[in-house]
């Protein structure tokens, strides 16, 4: 089934993990608002739980690159959030594509970035993440992210900006 879904989730998503273990759309839209809360909240440790615990779940993003398993991708949010970059997005335009344990989520996320002068800078990134239900654990959880920035001036900006280190 595919659905435009008419939500948003940025810096007032909630974190919704308990609610995660519903095994239909609404505990996938749980998780991934998770995600948003924990992302927008600098929480790691809840950020951290949105992610499956694979060797092969994979992100691949402006910053990092592609990497796989939650060690690696964890310890990129750590960077970024450690960063003086202070990133804040919402994820908005979104289109599901799901089946009964997975959902594709695309849409675009909107936001800003404080840069190395301190200046706000606007971030737009093509933006897919993809949730599966582990019937097992009983939860969903984030299994791949991919996002992309278009303007290749726009990226070179965010990358230093989050390699500008402590924050």
């Amino acid at each position: 089934m595919i659905a435009l879904v008419q939500a948003e989730y940025g810096p007032h998503a909630r974190d919704r993990l308990r609610e995660a273990t519903s095994p239909g759309i609404t505990g996938a839209r749980a998780a991934l608002e998770s995600f948003y809360y924990a992302f927008n909240h600098r929480d790691l440790e809840a950020l951290e739980r949105v992610w499956v615990r694979d060797p092969l779940a994979q992100l691949n993003n402006p910053v990092g690159g592609m990497l796989r398993g939650a060690d690696h991708i964890v310890a990129l949010y750590r960077r970024v959030f450690d960063s003086s970059a202070r990133v804040e997005v919402t994820f908005g335009e979104i289109i599901e594509y799901r089946t009964a344990d997975m959902v594709v989520f695309a849409g675009r996320e909107v936001g800003r970035y404080t840069d190395p002068a301190g200046h706000d800078v606007p971030l737009r990134i093509r933006t897919t993440r993809v949730f599966a239900y582990d019937r097992i654990a009983g939860r969903w959880g984030q299994v791949h992210h991919h996002g992309s920035i278009d303007e290749s001036d726009a990226l070179r900006d965010y990358q230093r900006a989050v390699a500008s280190g402590g924050g």
